[in-house]
């Protein structure tokens, strides 16, 4: 046969190409030889045949007979058991490498393969196995590829549905047929039923049948999906098979007794249990679809098994088996879609997940040592020792810092963790072992693990699968958005069809979603918390924080808020030390979460069982944040994982956190409190510690966490800006709930206060100011209304710190469109600075204030409309509110008035000076109110050089309001409102400075009355002229009236020092003094700008009724008690007096006059021409009035209403003259007498206003005048003040008040001198007033009852400093003469005057002079009546002739006796001279006298003829005593000669002589009166010297008494002098009977030769020398008279 083959083979290879094929066809001849040498059963042979088959099978040159053939052969070998392992080998190579066996060769090999797994040797079985594996996917392989190649043209094959004939496959093709047959059978073997296909099977184990069903399942799975045949299979035998074999299982329960049950029950068994659960996870992963019922079983009896009554490897298996399903999250989907959405259905879903917590749940509370006794003991026995020694051996570990083994602990309960798989692929351990029989020993710990990566997976899948969809679906909405809102969009149906369509889609699956979440969530709750709880290990807490986190997210982005909040919830718990109480967690979901999962943790223990202490490493100790904080609590590094896992959740999950922002706030406050973390700048939070927590202890581990920590604190917040705004609502009404309870705690004590909320709230605003108008309201409300008012010091502070920041940021910010074109956004942001301005704490305010100066420093130039708000902001700071505030306000403004008046809308310019008055008015600081006034200077500036552009924008602005007004139909309102709106600026700056005029401190009145005057005086130019009547009335007689009140009724106490150690002069140490200050500042700016503006106010029409209010002004200030101000009033009448009206039309307004710089008015002396000085304007008022080009130029009133004023002014003088010099009725040391300056003066000011009334000056006028100057003249001065303003006594110098009286009635005098007729019937009263002056020489003038010291006796060192000021009158000589000497001028101008003539002014004259002549050496100065002599000689001079002219008319009849008085008294006066008088001295006055006498004989006796006759007897009376008596009785020896007025005598003798002698004496009367004088004279002398001569014999040698010697010494001259007289006269007038006398002497002198006295013999040598004369020789008689 081998040769026939060889010849046949060689016949195809000669004959054929294609070789294999041709063998192929002829296989069964080739292989023949071959099967026969294999039925030799020689195992050479047998081994050679095999392997050449096995080569022929290899090149495929089998056909199907052959095969047959061949498997026929092997058949019969394995029967004969030879050669297994070959035999198995070449079914497979049969089988692998062609598809020629079919049918029922294909059983028979089959058959043959599993009947050689049954054999005793172990290899063939192993390897039969194996190839009975191999055989069975080969099958199905070929299916497989049947399918794939038919797939192109595909029959749609009969439904071979309810077909129970179980061999009619004939739909099939011969490929699947055989799968079919084959899986049937399977499917019988294991139900230990006959095969139908595989006939001749012998045994079979069920456990290799359960592997085989599982691989077909497991790798074949299209072929069931896709042949109804094969899924029916599935649904008939397979599932029904699974349920039988489980049914030992599920009766099975561990630990219970055997007799309660009547039947034995069947003992689980491990390898089928094993292997089935399998098979039901490759039913549920493959065929869920097709057997979704039986899936509901199978998932059922999984979750049983879990129960914990069933043996822990059965329990151990389940797991895996769960664990398999957990991380196929599409399949737990479809479970949840199946069951739990269905009505009447298991909740298979939820109860998977619900066994695995429970079963986690058990694995803890029954101990390993399956005694429940001891398990209680461990778990609720705190003093129990913990059962399990790991336990112990864990507390070791910490001590000694052993590393731990990873594990859970809970209530004694130690289990650790075994790495069972890498995360997501569920690699089971005892699912694996399917060479175990007995059941394996799991090793503790091991299921716990499997549960716990299942709970992992499951989460993580779901997860991971929802939030995949859910980005898939939000990207479709994004599409579908932007199509539907591009323009181009095709309005065909279809359209419109789609977006619904997907939305319906989205409904369905977010309604999935949403039911898996609502079924899981409770059982992975309880099962995560539980084992958050007890976990030890790092990694493990950080998976499950991880899975809670991802939870919470989900339930977040999916809407189910309960299940959101309760993973929040436990993850916020965790993060706490254990029982913190925290209110926030215990209320919410906890309450809510009652379902069975929590009733097994809810046996909550008291207090924290030993264990759960030992196992977790404390990191921190700290302070709980409570109101009493009672002891410390601790920090585990768990604690902090938590914490980190919390701020995790809310910085990547933010937006879907909703309201339990609230839950992971709190907590985070709570941890950031105990970490004892502190806000700063900015809000983020830093390692600080507060002072109150000294018990704050944390280790170096958690210290190096710390920044970390804080650092993501901050980018938690930081990535609030890329949440939505409703999110971002949620975050912000969170802050704000937590913040309140945080003040709520912080009331009452001022412990520490939790910032954690307000630091918060900061940092959110501070991110996300790009949309900073949907937050700021609730933000900046919450800060001003709750926070910055708060009692605790710190929570304010942070409150105010928080605000101000955020205010800053947003003003910094460059928002979108920017702030200059948002003028909304701006004052939204400005508004809330604002507000801070109702807050009472000063602390607050100062924040504000700051924040204020730092927003001008940075934004200064772009506040725009915000200008008014934050200049509210420093106008609202009260006086009451302390230094800092106000100093810190203040800074502020100056910084706007320097830098930002340009920037400000105008509008707001009234603000600014409202602002800066207001802070004038502090009464803090001194300092700010006078720099404040210096800033309400710099902003008149600022107007005076910006009133153009000011100008313009303020009428914009106004006509804009007007507009709105009249709209709304409203009057428009605004302070000033008729006058333009600049010029209301103006004034507003004015009405300011005059309420600052009047404040209580001196220093603040002077500066602003200064600042006023001179910005009216500066500026003042710019107002329209309609405003000069309101700043005139509103602002300035207003300002007076006020300040005349205050003054008025200022306090008189002393004030002792200005604060502190500051001197106050003496002139101000009363408030009434302060005030006089201010009253006399305020008068004189008042009257400087009348005198200098009254060009622009005269042609204002009221004007005159504004001259008497000021006029009325200067009156009571000029006769207030007070010498200052009284004097400054009369200052500034001086200065209004000086206007001279203004400039005639000749001058045109457009040439600006020339300005001189105006001659201040002084006080003192003052000339009465000099005062026509040019008007001149103290500004260049050229271009100025070209702003009033619109109006005629001011008009020049009439001259009428001129007068009105100047007549107004002299009443007002003459009432100010009369009071004030009106002496009072009584006298006390209070009295108050005017100074002299201020009398000086007001009679100063009367020549200037004469000037403008002469016209209208009368008697009556004069005759006050009159008074005026007499009573001023009149009033003493204090002695205090006498050294300053009396001349020494020595000198003779008029007071500056007695010039002015002369200066006055000089003007007057010089006035009529030029005046008219009806003018100089004054010149008497001028005359009267003057010599009333004169008088005051002898005379001083009383002043009412005052007792006055006379000068003379007030000598200056005897003043005594502390006596009662005494009064002492002035030196009133000097002024007398000078007075006089005005009286002699004026009488030489005026002496033929008629009124002077009528007025018997001479006779006044000589009345006056008789005084001073009369008294002669008596007088006060012995100048007065040497100058009442020489004036009565100049005014005789000059009037006799006068008075001879009138001698008919009889005026003069009354002077001639007066003269004649006067003559007497001064020639033979009563006074005696000095003693110390001086020869030189006596020789002068005499020849004084000799004047006298000469006037007489040259003036009066030459014309007696026109005198009357009584004058001349008197003065010849006169001449004839002054002969003889002559003699003064009180001179010494030696002056003697001197002494005896020998000239006067003379002098009146000779004057006697010649008008006794003259040849022209008409009547006898007058000779014999002349004659009867000589002899009386002879015949005296002749007696004297008849008594000499007696007495000088009878002395002896005695001398003669002194007073006789001198009689006789001046007989004697007298007799030589009246010889000489005689010789002198013509001889025709001396009676010869005088010669006779004279003669007769001669005997009588002769005697006294004999005489001892020296000056006797001289004088008597003297007398005899003149005789010679008579020694004639004897002539004829003739009488000598008559001729």
């Amino acid at each position: 046969a081998a040769e026939s083959g060889i010849i046949k083979v060689k016949t195809i290879a000669a004959r054929n190409t294609e070789i294999l094929t041709a063998l192929k066809e002829n296989s069964s001849e080739v292989v023949q030889p071959f099967l026969m040498g294999c039925g030799t059963k020689e195992p050479k042979i047998t081994q050679l045949c095999l392997a050449a088959i096995q080569r022929l099978m290899s090149h495929e040159v089998v056909s199907e007979t052959a095969a047959g053939n061949i498997i026929n052969m092997l058949w019969q070998l394995m029967e004969n058991s030879l050669e297994e392992l070959k035999l198995l080998q070449t079914v497979l190579v049969l089988l692998t490498t062609n598809t020629v066996v079919h049918d029922e060769a294909l059983s028979k090999a089959i058959v043959l393969c599993f009947r050689l797994h049954f054999t005793k040797d172990n290899i063939t079985n192993n390897t039969a196995a194996a190839t009975v594996r191999q055989v069975v996917t080969v099958v199905f392989e070929r299916m497989v590829a049947e399918d794939e190649r038919h797939k192109d043209n595909p029959e749609q094959p009969v439904l071979a549905q309810g077909n129970s004939n179980r061999r009619s496959v004939s739909t099939l093709k011969p490929c699947a047929k055989d799968a079919y047959m084959l899986f049937q059978d399977l499917c019988q073997l294991v139900n230990a039923d006959a095969p139908y296909w595989l006939v001749g099977m012998t045994e079979m184990t069920r456990t290799f049948g359960l592997e085989l069903l599982e691989s077909v399942l497991n790798d074949f799975p299209q072929v069931f999906l896709h042949h109804q045949e094969f899924s029916f299979l599935l649904k008939e035998r397979v599932c029904p098979l699974v349920i039988k074999l489980f049914s030992p299982n599920i009766k099975f329960r561990q630990g219970s007794s055997t007799s309660s049950s009547p039947a034995p029950v069947e003992k689980p068994y491990f390898p089928i249990c094993m292997r089935l659960l399998r098979v039901v996870s490759v039913l549920i992963k493959q065929f869920y679809s097709l057997l979704v019922t039986e899936c509901e079983i199978f998932l059922s009896l999984l979750v049983k098994f879990l129960d914990a009554d069933k043996p822990q490897w059965l329990r151990a298996v389940a797991v895996e088996s769960i664990h398999r399903l957990c991380v196929q999250p599409q399949l737990l989907r479809s479970f949840c879609q199946s069951y739990d959405m269905k009505q009447h259905s298991t909740k298979v879903f939820r109860d998977i997940v619900n066994a695995l917590g429970s079963f986690i749940q058990s694995l803890f509370l029954v101990p390993p040592t399956g005694n429940p006794a001891t398990a209680n003991q461990a778990g609720n026995n705190n003093s129990g020792v913990p059962v399990s020694a790991p336990a112990n051996s864990g507390v070791v570990g910490i001590g000694g810092g052993v590393t731990l083994l990873p594990a859970f602990e809970y209530r004694g309960t130690w289990i650790p963790i075994l790495t069972v798989t890498v995360q997501g692929s569920a690699k089971a351990t005892y699912l694996e072992m399917l060479d175990k029989v007995e059941p394996p020993t799991i090793p503790e710990g091991y299921a716990m693990s499997v549960a716990f990566h299942c709970l992992l997976d499951l989460v993580r899948g779901i997860t991971g699968m929802i939030e995949g969809e859910l980005g898939e679906v939000d990207a479709e909405c994004h599409s579908t958005a932007e199509a539907a809102s591009s323009p181009a969009q095709s309005s065909g149906p279809q359209d419109s069809q789609s977006p619904s369509d997907e939305a319906d889609q989205e409904m369905v699956s977010r309604a999935v979603w949403e039911e898996m979440v609502s079924a899981c969530w409770c059982g992975l709750l309880a099962a995560l918390s539980l084992l958050l709880d007890a976990s030890t290990d790092e990694a493990a807490t950080e998976n499950i924080l991880k899975a809670e986190l991802t939870m919470a997210a989900l339930c977040g982005r999916l809407g189910l808020v309960t299940s959101r909040d309760a993973f929040i919830t436990a993850i916020c718990k965790g993060s706490l030390p254990p029982h913190y109480a925290l209110t926030v967690l215990n209320t919410t979901a906890a309450a809510s979460l009652s379902n069975k999962s929590y009733s097994i943790q809810g046996q909550s223990v008291m207090m924290i069982s030993p264990s759960s202490e030992s196992h977790q490493q404390v990191v921190a100790v700290g302070q709980p944040l409570a109101v009493q904080p009672q002891g410390t609590v601790m920090l585990t590094s768990k604690n902090i994982q938590c914490m980190r896992t919390l701020l995790n959740l809310a910085h990547c999950h933010g937006a879907v956190l909703g309201a339990s922002w609230q839950l992971v706030l709190a907590t985070l406050q709570h941890l950031v409190w105990i970490l004892g973390l502190k806000p700063s700048s900015g809000g983020a939070l830093k390692p600080g510690r507060a002072v109150e927590g000294p018990s704050t202890v944390l280790t170096t581990a958690v210290m190096t966490d710390l920044p970390v920590i804080s650092n993501i604190l901050s980018r938690l917040f930081e990535s609030s800006q890329y949440l939505d705004d409703v999110s971002l609502h949620h975050l912000i009404n969170a802050l704000c709930s937590l913040s309140l309870e945080a003040m709520d705690m912080a009331y009452g004590n001022n412990k520490e206060p939790s910032l954690f909320a307000v630091a918060k709230l900061l940092e959110t605003g501070l991110v996300n100011m790009h949309r900073i108008e949907i937050l700021w309201r609730p933000l900046t409300g919450h800060l001003l209304e709750k926070v910055c008012q708060h009692p605790n010091s710190r929570m304010r502070e942070w409150g105010a710190e928080a605000l101000t920041s955020l205010i800053k940021a947003g003003l910094t910010f460059s928002h979108e469109p920017p702030l200059s074109q948002n003028q909304r956004l701006q004052l939204l942001l400005l508004n809330p600075l604002k507000e801070m301005s109702s807050v009472n704490h000063p602390d607050m305010r100062l924040k504000q204030l700051e924040c204020v100066l730092q927003i001008l420093q940075s934004q200064g130039d772009s506040l725009g409309p915000g200008w008014p708000l934050v200049l509210g902001v420093m106008g609202a700071i009260r006086n009451d509110q302390g230094e800092p505030l106000v100093r810190t306000a203040f800074q502020c403004l100056q910084l706007v008035v320097t830098d930002f008046l340009p920037t400000m809308p105008c509008t707001c310019l009234q603000i600014v000076v409202d602002v800066a008055g207001s802070f004038g008015l502090h009464n803090q600081e001194l300092n700010i109110s006078l720099t404040s006034i210096g800033l309400l200077w710099n902003i008149s500036d600022y107007f005076f050089q910006r009133g153009e552009t000011i100008e313009k924008e303020l009428n914009k602005e106004e006509a804009a309001q007007q507009k709105q007004a009249e709209e709304k139909g409203v009057a428009l309102n605004r302070p000033f409102h008729p006058a333009p709106p600049f010029d209301c600026l103006w004034l507003c700056l004015y009405a300011k400075l005059g309420e600052l005029c009047v404040d209580p401190r001196p220093a603040v009145r002077k500066s602003a009355g200064q600042t006023l005057f001179s910005t009216i005086g500066a500026h003042g130019t710019l107002l329209h002229h309609s405003t000069w009547h309101t700043v005139i009335w509103k602002v300035l007689f207003h300002l007076l009236d006020r300040v005349r009140e205050s003054s008025t009724t200022a306090d008189k106490e002393k004030i002792e020092s200005g604060g502190g150690n500051i001197l106050i002069h003496h002139s101000r140490d009363t408030a009434e003094k302060q005030w006089a200050e201010t009253w006399v500042l305020t008068l004189a700016g008042v009257a400087r700008i009348f005198n200098t503006r009254r060009y622009l106010l005269q042609p204002l029409g009221d004007f005159s009724s504004a001259w008497d209010v000021l006029l009325d002004h200067i009156q009571s200030a000029a006769l207030s008690r007070n010498n200052e101000v009284s004097l400054a009033a009369l200052k500034s009448f001086q200065e209004i007096l000086q206007i001279v009206s203004p400039a005639r039309d000749s001058d045109k307004p457009e040439t600006p006059p020339v300005v001189n710089v105006p001659v201040p008015v002084l006080i003192g002396p003052m000339s009465g021409p000099g005062l026509s000085r040019p008007f001149v304007r103290t500004d260049s008022i050229g271009e100025r009035l070209g702003r009033y080009g619109s109006s005629e130029p001011p008009v020049v009133t009439d001259e009428l209403e001129d007068l009105n004023l100047w007549w107004a002014a002299w009443n007002t003088w003459y009432r100010i003259g009369s009071e004030s010099t009106k002496p009072p009725a009584t006298f006390d040391k209070l009295t108050f007498i005017p100074s002299q300056p201020f009398l000086t003066a007001l009679i100063q000011i009367f020549p200037a206003l004469y000037q403008h009334i002469k016209a209208g000056f009368s008697m009556d006028d004069l005759q006050k005048l009159g008074v005026i100057l007499h009573s001023a003249v009149s009033v003493p001065i204090s002695s205090d003040a006498s050294p300053f303003i009396l001349p020494s006594y020595t000198e003779a110098v008029l007071t500056s008040l007695q010039e002015a009286v002369l200066t006055a009635l000089d003007v007057l005098q010089k006035a009529i001198c030029v005046g008219p007729e009806n003018m100089q019937i004054m010149y008497p009263a001028i005359f009267d007033q003057l010599l009333a002056f004169v008088e005051f020489s002898c005379k001083p003038p009383q002043y009412g009852q005052l007792e006055t010291k006379h000068i003379a006796n007030a000598k200056y060192n005897q003043i005594q400093l502390f006596a009662p000021a005494e009064w002492v009158a002035l030196n009133y000589v000097p002024f007398a003469e000078k007075s006089l000497e005005v009286v002699v001028d004026l009488y030489q101008k005026t002496a033929c005057h008629k009124a002077v003539v009528n007025e018997s002014v001479l006779q006044n004259i000589i009345k006056t002079l008789r005084v001073p002549l009369s008294l002669k050496y008596s007088c006060p100065s012995e100048s007065t009546w040497k100058l009442a002599v020489s004036s009565l000689l100049k005014v005789l001079s000059i009037g006799l002739p006068v008075a001879r002219q009138h001698a008919s008319s009889g005026k003069f009849d009354s002077m001639w006796p007066e003269l004649a008085s006067t003559f007497e008294d001064f020639l033979f006066t009563k006074s005696i001279p000095p003693d110390n008088l001086s020869i030189q001295e006596f020789q002068r006055n005499e020849s004084i006298d000799v004047e006298v006498v000469q006037l007489i004989s040259t003036e009066i006796l030459p014309y007696a003829n026109f005198i009357p006759k009584e004058f001349v007897g008197q003065i010849m009376t006169m001449l004839n005593k002054g002969s003889i008596h002559s003699q003064s009785s009180s001179f010494t020896e030696a002056e003697i000669d001197i002494r005896l007025r020998e000239e006067f005598s003379k002098m009146c003798f000779e004057t006697l002589l010649q008008f006794s002698f003259s040849n022209k004496v008409t009547t006898p009367q007058e000779g014999y009166i002349s004659r009867m004088a000589l002899s009386v004279l002879l015949k005296r002398s002749q007696d004297v010297l008849h008594r000499y001569i007696e007495d000088e014999r009878l002395s002896g040698k005695c001398p003669l008494p002194r007073q006789q010697v001198t009689e006789i010494i001046f007989v004697l001259k007298a007799v030589s002098t009246l010889i000489d007289s005689l010789k002198k006269t013509q001889p025709e007038n001396v009676d010869g009977n005088t010669w006779a006398q004279v003669i007769a002497l001669y005997p009588t002198l002769v005697e006294c030769i004999s005489c001892s006295s020296s000056e006797v013999c001289s004088a008597l040598k003297e007398a005899l020398v003149p005789f010679k004369d008579f020694m004639h020789p004897p002539a004829s008689k003739v009488q000598n008279g008559e001729s």
